[in-house]
């Protein structure tokens, strides 16, 4: 396997940067875009890069905690105040992070005034649309993803900007490439605005620097939320002929969380399959966006996961062709905080596609389903979701289901996953595994393509159940816990005899 810096003798290579990595400028500068590179080894490469860190959520909410940013501000104001101040913020802590990045006072002017420009131009136009919108004809509503989409695309104009900025500071021939549609006149689709953009750049002589945010008439935050950046990524993939896909991110892709299992446990993949990259992603651990992975897929490009901080290591390959002969267990994950919807029935024992009911309601409230089992008269999902949808879901169906009997509890998913873990008594092994670390199940699958095997354990058990699966079956070493019980037990007897002896 060749190292992630290391590039094909033909053709180029399309890369993603993430905000996280995007925020340690130094870091990429020497790591990925420069470092020891010269002349025509700079070039054959594009960059699609995502905004630094944290500035999404300013623009937007955060995505963890659910806090309000100008987006969140703009769509539930009665004025313009409180979403304008917010924007102001915003646009303080771009040009305060361009005060650290630049030391050229020319490069830092071009870069302020840039931030100066496409905040001030958002700004304008949201006071106009909100104007408008306050006559009876004009609902705000209608144009809140559009508001949303606009806000979102400065974060990545600032830092795709301000990384062209830098490369030309150090002599490279970089491109700022804008896809971001601003101040264009007519909407185009996503793989018009992606060939417009290109057919102007030679990448044998050219670095372009892509914002991840591209402007199109299908709306790409409607369709793929958040995760736009990958397939943006993907497309350009695709539409250029690139002989590798690589993401840059701040860890390896490896086999266990670190913090749960500890740095010293975990190892790197090295190569696995966009099947198991597919579970991944219904699992909350997205290598890639699973829209972005099936273009990929489909036009037979390979997508390495790179470390940013560990340039020389070739990283984790994901590809169609990897399918191993030998069996074995590439990642132990979850999702620790699940919910177990059960739906109990008697009206759906023999009734062909009972559960469809069931099914609609969680569609419609975009809950989805990572897991689930059936028998005769209760269907029971488990699902990430928020509380409050997973309320909404249960209400309504009790409403369209009264003689039903809904329950509803908080859980865990555990998952193991590997490309190839179609190995006789794996099942079994990890059953008892989960048995000897005292882990109570709550439901287990073993489904028939043998890339995972699911287990549903309570919320409390979530960390133990991933320290003794990844032990066990990557690691190959015995849970110390049946061993502890072993010589618990031998020392109870022990004490037993000395207190009949006394």
């Amino acid at each position: 396997m060749v190292s992630a810096r290391k590039q094909a003798d033909a053709g180029h290579s399309v890369h993603k940067i993430g905000g996280t990595s995007m925020t340690q400028v130094q870091a990429v500068m020497d790591n990925i875009l420069v470092g020891d590179r010269s002349e025509s080894d700079l070039y054959n490469r594009i960059f699609v890069v995502s905004a630094y860190g944290g500035f999404t959520d300013l623009l937007l909410e955060n995505k963890k905690t659910g806090e309000a940013g100008v987006y969140q501000l703009y769509a539930g104001s009665e004025t313009d105040w409180a979403w304008g101040d917010a924007l102001t913020r915003v646009a303080d802590k771009m040009c305060a992070l361009n005060e650290e990045i630049f030391q050229d006072q020319n490069d830092l002017k071009l870069a302020n005034s840039f931030v100066q420009e496409r905040v001030e131009g958002t700004r304008s136009c949201l006071m106009d649309l909100h104007r408008l919108c306050s006559f009876g004809h004009f609902k705000l509503e209608k144009h809140l993803l559009t508001v949303r989409e606009m806000l979102s695309a400065i974060g990545e104009a600032h830092s795709a900007h301000n990384t062209m900025l830098l490369l030309r500071s150090q002599g490279v021939n970089a491109v700022f490439a804008d896809l971001s549609g601003w101040r264009e006149p007519e909407a185009s689709t996503l793989d018009e605005r992606i060939n417009s953009v290109f057919d102007n750049i030679d990448v044998s002589s050219q670095l372009p620097i892509v914002t991840g945010y591209a402007q199109c008439s299908e709306g790409l935050m409607s369709i793929y939320g958040r995760g736009y950046s990958e397939v943006t990524f993907s497309r350009i993939a695709c539409l250029t002929g690139a002989h590798e896909a690589i993401i840059h991110k701040e860890f390896h892709l490896s086999s266990a969380d670190p913090r749960i299992v500890g740095e010293d446990a975990v190892r790197p993949i090295g190569r696995t399959s966009y099947d198991v990259a597919d579970q991944l992603s219904n699992m909350g651990m997205e290598a890639i966006h699973p829209r972005a992975a099936k273009g990929l897929r489909q036009n037979g490009i390979p997508l390495r996961i790179a470390n940013t901080f560990e340039p020389e290591h070739p990283g984790t390959v994901i590809d169609d062709d990897w399918n191993p002969d030998d069996s074995r267990v590439e990642i132990v994950t979850g999702i620790g905080a699940a919910f177990e919807i059960e739906v109990f029935n008697q009206d759906m024992v023999g009734v062909p596609g009972a559960e469809e009911e069931v099914l609609s309601v969680l569609k419609r409230y975009k809950v989805p389903t990572v897991t689930k089992n059936l028998n005769a008269n209760t269907i029971t999902h488990y699902v990430s979701a928020p509380l409050k949808q997973i309320r909404r879901c249960v209400e309504e169906i009790e409403s369209r289901q009264p003689e039903a009997s809904v329950k509803t509890r908080k859980v865990a998913i555990v998952s193991v996953i590997g490309a190839n873990i179609n190995q006789p008594g794996l099942f079994a092994r990890a059953v008892s595994i989960l048995d000897d670390a005292g882990v109570e199940l709550v439901a287990s699958h073993s489904p028939s393509r043998r890339v995972d095997l699911q287990f549903v354990v309570t919320e409390s058990d979530f960390n133990k159940a991933i320290v003794a699966l990844h032990r066990g079956l990557v690691e190959g070493k015995k849970n110390p816990s049946k061993e502890t019980k072993s010589s618990d037990a031998e020392s109870g007897s022990e004490d037993q005899v000395k207190l009949s002896a006394a």
